[in-house]
């Protein structure tokens, strides 16, 4: 049998995680019985850290592997249990199995109760999601009664179904119990290891996803009640802008609008920029938590509503709720937009107007300069025929005094409207090309 060479391609840097990628978060094989305990703990990337080294302090203390580096999904047995550990985008889940439970009460004994005294309080962040499953195995203890099965939930409301065509039992009350955690009971008819572990996995992580797409109802409740104050705060401004009596007073309330408009804008974008990733992290959540429970393939169980009937029913609705929030948001900025355009064109067309009556008021100072530059230059004529004549007088004294008889009188006579004139013309001359200048200057 010959084997083909591989070919000397290159490849790209990403290709071999891409392959690992779909491995990364593998189901795990559960056997029942077992307790089980999850945690989805919100916290950030220096946190992360923290509970990393915290996780190695475990394995250390369970005399187990110690990992050199933070993995997306961490998971190893140490005896009996197993301790998963998974980071997302914005929370970190810990599942910690205990493989075995044999107690009348399913939840005497959880995945915790085995981890080393005061580790589980060591870990840092704010814990959203925290519940209990207990998995049982029908084949062993026989179908419990409903009775039974509500003794265990503190006597509160069930919710239950039967997944994967009825080869299982899921019940639960999805409300936190004296323990302060949640509660699943799973009885398994005929389910393999492998068929469970899917199961499990599934279930933790609808709660965790549902929990997650919650976070986003509060803000957008919190947020609502001022979304109506500056919507009316809006409408308010877009009255004042469209009455005619406000052209009244223009001047004076721009300043003020153009002010109270962009502090609107402000808190708007404010409240933007907090609520935009809550908000499109509900979305995403929801459509996990969706597509996880119609993987669950679930049955009715003696008139309970099933989980997907329960979680919809108000699942559905929070996050429409952010979805209006986020899409008024959206509205009221577009709005406010097209408000400062609005007030913008008033602002352009007032300073238009000013500026026209301040062309108009320059044009004027223009005309009157004008007419008394023409009187000027009367008076500068004959300021400067004055002194030219004086000048001629001086010069025909000087020649009669070297002996050219002339008649002193007659000769000034004469050159008086010369003078006048010579200036007049000079004058007139320079005036003409200062003239042309302006209005060479004026065409460019």
């Amino acid at each position: 049998m010959s084997v083909t060479a591989t070919p000397q391609l290159e490849m790209h840097p990403l290709r071999e995680s891409l392959y690992e990628e779909m491995h990364s978060r593998p189901f795990q094989v559960i056997p029942s019985p077992a307790r089980i305990s999850h945690l989805s703990v919100v916290c950030n990337e220096a946190q992360k850290d923290e509970q990393f080294r915290h996780l190695q302090q475990l394995c250390e203390l369970l005399d187990g592997r110690v990992p050199d580096q933070d993995e997306p999904c961490f998971q190893q047995q140490f005896g009996k249990l197993k301790v998963r550990r998974e980071k997302h985008m914005e929370f970190v889940s810990y599942t910690f199995i205990w493989l075995g439970g044999h107690h009348r009460d399913p939840f005497a004994e959880t995945g915790i109760s085995h981890l080393p005294a005061g580790w589980l309080n060591g870990i840092c962040g704010e814990v959203v999601a925290a519940f209990h499953m207990s998995v049982e195995d029908v084949r062993e203890i026989g179908e419990p009664t409903i009775p039974e099965v509500k003794s265990h939930f503190e006597a509160m409301r069930l919710v239950g179904s039967q997944p994967s065509q009825g080869a299982a039992q899921v019940w639960t009350s999805y409300r936190m119990h004296n323990d302060g955690f949640g509660r699943f009971l799973i009885y398994n008819r005929e389910m393999s290891d492998s068929q469970l572990g899917r199961l499990i996995q599934r279930l933790l992580e609808i709660e965790s996803y549902r929990l997650m797409t919650l976070m986003g109802l509060p803000m957008a409740r919190s947020i609502g009640p001022q979304l109506q104050q500056m919507d009316q705060q809006l409408a308010e401004l877009t009255q004042i802008l469209s009455r005619e009596q406000y052209d009244d007073a223009k001047s004076g309330n721009e300043r003020q609008l153009l002010s109270r408009l962009t502090h609107l804008a402000s808190r708007v974008e404010a409240y933007r920029a907090s609520s935009t990733f809550r908000f499109n992290a509900t979305n995403a959540y929801q459509d996990l938590v969706m597509q996880r429970l119609s993987d669950l393939r679930e049955d009715e169980v003696s008139g309970h509503l099933t989980l997907q009937e329960f979680i919809t029913r108000r699942m559905i609705p929070a996050v429409r709720t952010c979805k209006a929030t986020a899409e008024r948001l959206e509205d009221l900025s577009r709005r406010i937009d097209r408000v400062s355009d609005m007030l913008r064109t008033q602002v352009e067309l007032s300073i238009q107007g000013q500026n026209q009556e301040l062309l108009s008021s320059m044009d004027r100072r223009s005309q009157i300069q004008l007419m008394m530059q023409h009187t000027v230059e009367g008076l500068s004529v004959a300021a400067i025929s004055y002194y030219t004549i004086g000048l001629v007088k001086i010069f025909i004294g000087v020649l009669y005094d070297q002996g050219l008889h002339i008649n002193k009188s007659l000769s000034l006579g004469i050159s008086m409207p010369l003078v006048i004139i010579a200036v007049a013309m000079i004058t007139r001359r320079i005036h003409s090309k200062f003239s042309k200048l302006a209005a060479d200057s004026a065409d460019h």
